[in-house]
């Protein structure tokens, strides 16, 4: 087979993070090949975890901080008020008056504040980050790191809501990101961090124990965003009574109390106590009351369904190929779920091996984490500062595990175009940062980045820049640059 440069730069582009030194050549006997080898590797989607804290550890690390943290201000708050009532009891002994020849003493200058020592969450949160970037900046292509943020995103948590959102990566998200979507779907919404976020664990069957018992009833966001955003997808068949005796399914689970449990707080549990009790019919099925088992039921039923398989299918195709993905290619992924029951290593292989997956035209904007991994791997980084690249990201409009809305961060260009000048003031602040000016070398990370791939304008454009500094933001800000 002749080698495919333009083929393998486009690879590493579209189904990667782009090229590191080397990379086009090393696959371009077989982009493809080199693509599925990625994936048949053993371990794939899987990250080191030594220091990084379990999702139920850093739900107990954070209960305790803010425990702690309030205790302290409230004692505070104490020694302040005794300090106000024995000066006014003071001043009261003396009528109010200075004695002859004092004068009052001036309070000295209060000194500048230290900054705050560094909370176990943002350190926590921190490492979670390098980790996740460090795996994509290393990968060799990152097809199965790509995956993982798809699906990350697919089946989003807020930090804002959970502590536990890269806990949750590594426990629901990484470990079935090639198995069986119903195996993936199962762990993301049983995952305390997903129960959270969505307000599970305020959900109570109105006919059960406690909802008769607090008088309170269901919370319907997870079970609606379960079927309109995870599986079925919006305007598919399934009507309100749907999505209530869904809720219905899966009430009970919830997660141990953090304050009354130190050892397991925060992990996942059934509640029968809050389980309606009974049948319930969702999507035309009716499924007996198991308990626990009756939410599995349904989840396993509703991830094989025609209309998820489409759903997953028109997603992926989107996030790797195109806006608005080839009816052909959809069809291909659709129907490759469904023939093997949703096996995400089989649908990630028809995903790369379809025809309509390869056109040379680079029409997707990446979005601004991806883009910040291809300079990072372009100019020859083993690893990454988290601590510069989570505020740059969130300067960018994409703040690590930080999605607008239960929908995920969008996969359409509309979404990102806008944001066009904010990339622009982060490559010339890469380009004039005086720890960069001595390592990057903008002709080579054309060819490292590019190579085939670059037009004779961006050549051009780069090789005629009057200071290396505006070479290196001319390059970053390319279109075959910008695109995959």
């Amino acid at each position: 087979m002749a080698p495919d440069p333009r083929g393998a730069a486009l690879a590493l582009h579209r189904f990667g993070f782009g090229p590191r030194a080397g990379s086009i050549a090393s696959i371009a006997s077989d982009p493809r090949g080199a693509l599925i080898a990625e994936l048949d590797r053993p371990n794939a989607g899987q990250v080191a975890v030594a220091g990084l804290m379990t999702s139920g550890q850093i739900n107990r690390t954070t209960f305790e901080f803010n425990a702690e943290r309030n205790a302290k201000q409230r004692l505070e708050t104490r020694r302040k008020e005794a300090a106000k009532l024995a000066a006014e009891n003071t001043g009261a002994e003396n009528g109010g008056m200075e004695k002859p020849g004092e004068t009052m003493a001036m309070a000295p200058a209060a000194a500048a504040p230290p900054n705050p020592p560094e909370t176990p969450m943002a350190a926590n949160y921190f490492r979670e980050a390098k980790v996740r970037f460090d795996a994509a900046v290393t990968a060799e292509i990152g097809f199965v790191e790509r995956l993982v943020w798809f699906w990350s995103n697919h089946f989003c948590v807020n930090l804002d809501a959970t502590v536990m959102a890269g806990a949750y990566e590594r426990e629901a998200i990484r470990p079935h990101v090639l198995g069986k979507f119903a195996e993936l779907l199962l762990a993301a919404e049983n995952h305390p961090a997903m129960l959270i976020y969505l307000d599970n664990t305020s959900s109570m069957g109105p006919n059960s124990v406690a909802g008769i018992n607090r008088n309170r009833g269901l919370n319907e966001n997870l079970a609606r965003e379960i079927l309109e955003l995870h599986t079925l997808g919006v305007r598919t068949g399934f009507t309100q009574d749907d999505v209530t005796n869904f809720a219905k399914v899966i009430t009970g689970w919830t997660i141990l109390p953090t304050d009354s449990n130190p050892e397991h707080g925060g992990e996942f549990l059934y509640h029968p106590r809050l389980h309606e009790p009974g049948p319930q019919t969702v999507f035309g099925k009716t499924y007996r009351d198991t308990g626990l088992e009756q939410g599995r039921a349904a989840l396993a039923d509703i991830a094989r369904h025609p209309a998820t398989a489409r759903h997953i299918a028109t997603k992926l195709a989107r996030h790797f190929v195109a806006d608005e993905p080839p009816p052909a290619l959809v069809e291909h992924v659709t129907q490759r779920f469904m023939e093997t029951d949703g096996d995400l290593w089989q649908v990630s292989k028809a995903l790369v091996s379809a025809p309509e997956s390869w056109s040379p035209e680079q029409t997707k904007l990446k979005r601004p984490s991806e883009w910040m991994m291809t300079y990072i791997r372009a100019a020859g980084f083993n690893g990454v500062d988290a601590r510069l690249t989570a505020p740059a990201l969130t300067r960018l409009g994409e703040p690590l595990w930080r999605p607008p809305a239960p929908k995920g961060f969008p996969d359409e260009e509309g979404a990102w175009i806008d944001g066009i000048a904010h990339r622009l003031d982060t490559a010339n602040a890469i380009a004039q940062n005086p720890a960069n000016q001595a390592r990057l070398d903008p002709k080579a990370m054309l060819e490292t980045a590019l190579g085939p791939l670059a037009s004779a304008d961006t050549r051009s454009a780069v090789n005629r820049a009057e200071t290396k500094q505006q070479a290196v933001t001319l390059l970053l800000m390319a279109p075959e640059f910008q695109r995959r």
